[in-house]
């Protein structure tokens, strides 16, 4: 490339940094793109794109379940929220756009992981083991919707449904949060079918 060595090494590092790049553990010291590339290959053309197509419904989800409405997308170890509609109570989930929803204990997490290839699935969970991740898929093992109470947040309690891209790969979810006391297990299954249904649309979306 006839550069300096110093920048190059600094551009490494700094690649390094990003966790786009990591070094192979055998000397001599060499790198290779690291498995990031797998976990975002499938994202939206942009998170621009989804937000602005998932905008009504989660309006349309917030308004049947009276509660804070969330779209989020994935990151490395993380998942990052993108919109929210606010539920129209005074006590309600305190989200807002940028917030990072945890890998551990998230129903964001519990819906998508189930879907994502082993490798995926490991750098999501950004250095755990791969048992843990089967563990998050057995939480969503019984529907195509996944529920935490108490798994981020205590007294809290998030639903959440995968979007798919159009070859079946998930670009991301719509989720529900509130209060355990405002949803109790009974609400589970009618707030997990709207749920669903705003990702079916969204999904559909997605492969038009």
């Amino acid at each position: 490339m006839e550069e300096d060595k110093s920048v190059i090494q600094r551009a490494v590092v700094t690649l390094a940094e990003a966790g786009w790049i990591r070094s192979l553990p055998s000397p001599p010291t060499r790198w290779e793109v690291s498995a990031r590339l797998f976990t975002i290959a499938h994202l939206p053309r942009s998170a621009g794109e989804l937000r602005q197509r998932a905008r009504s419904t989660l309006e349309a989800v917030r308004d049947q379940s009276n509660e804070t409405v969330f779209l989020a997308i994935p990151d490395v170890g993380r998942f990052v929220v993108i919109d929210v509609a606010q539920g129209p109570h005074p006590l309600r989930a305190a989200l807002k756009e940028g917030d990072i929803i945890p890998v551990r204990g998230s129903a964001t997490a519990a819906a998508i992981l189930p879907f994502l290839d082993p490798k995926s699935v490991d750098v999501m969970l950004a250095g755990a083991t791969y048992d843990e991740g089967a563990a998050l898929r057995a939480k969503s093992g019984q529907g195509a919707f996944a529920v935490s109470v108490d798994g981020v947040l205590t007294g809290s309690t998030s639903l959440a449904a995968p979007i798919f891209d159009d070859m079946g790969i998930p670009i991301g979810a719509i989720g529900l949060a509130g209060p355990t006391s405002r949803i109790p297990e009974d609400r589970h299954a009618h707030l997990g079918t709207l749920l669903l249904s705003g990702a079916r649309n969204l999904s559909q979306s997605a492969s038009a």
